[in-house]
């Protein structure tokens, strides 16, 4: 079992939402918070996101950006465990960057947009998105996968495997309400925020 064919117009349309997302991003965070482009070099949690890191050492600060990534095969191999095809949106979605989580704001909320460091922690997602997947399973619920969190009250916003609508859930609970048609409407209609960084 392999993925669904991500060279559709809709995953064209969504690597343009998410790189006008992520531009829109790092341009809020050098204008309203300068420092938040700055993260603690960690030799051991290597990425293509540092700046000029060869001569740090650990724990002194490092600048940072979103790095587009390369061709990726974690999630032909999900749909392998899982026997069934992901849907696109989430292949594009983790598969077009490195970076740090994204926090943002919407008509809903506080929220922060899950991305992958490294390639440790893509395997990492790929463990949690399986868990997640097994979890939707067991409670006989439709299949879905993680794209936020959302702030105070810890939910979460997935995309709908099937129909790659954008659904409210908490954990173990079946969806609660939908906020999006698909994740290119729902990021083009987001804002960043300020990283804690």
């Amino acid at each position: 079992m392999t993925t669904l064919d991500n060279s559709s117009n809709t995953s064209s349309k969504l690597d343009q939402a998410l790189d006008q997302f992520i531009d829109n991003w790092c341009q809020h965070q050098r204008h309203h918070s300068p420092q938040s482009m700055s993260i603690e070099y960690d030799s051991q949690w290597p990425s293509a996101c540092y700046s000029d890191s060869q001569q740090l050492m650990d724990g002194e600060l490092c600048q940072w950006q979103p790095e587009r990534q390369q061709h990726q095969d974690m999630f032909s191999r999900l749909a392998d465990a899982l026997d069934e095809a992901v849907h696109p949106d989430i292949v594009t979605f983790y598969s077009r960057y490195w970076s740090t989580h994204l926090p943002a704001t919407s008509d809903e909320g506080d929220l922060e947009l899950l991305q992958v460091w490294n390639q440790d922690d893509m395997e990492r997602l790929r463990s949690n998105l399986l868990g997640h997947a097994l979890a939707k399973r067991k409670l006989k619920q439709p299949l879905s996968f993680f794209i936020a969190l959302t702030y105070p009250d810890e939910g979460m916003l997935c995309v709908d495997n099937n129909s790659g609508e954008i659904w409210y859930e908490m954990p173990g609970k079946k969806p609660i309400r939908k906020i999006a048609d698909s994740l290119c409407t729902f990021l083009s209609r987001i804002k960043p925020a300020v990283t804690d960084n």
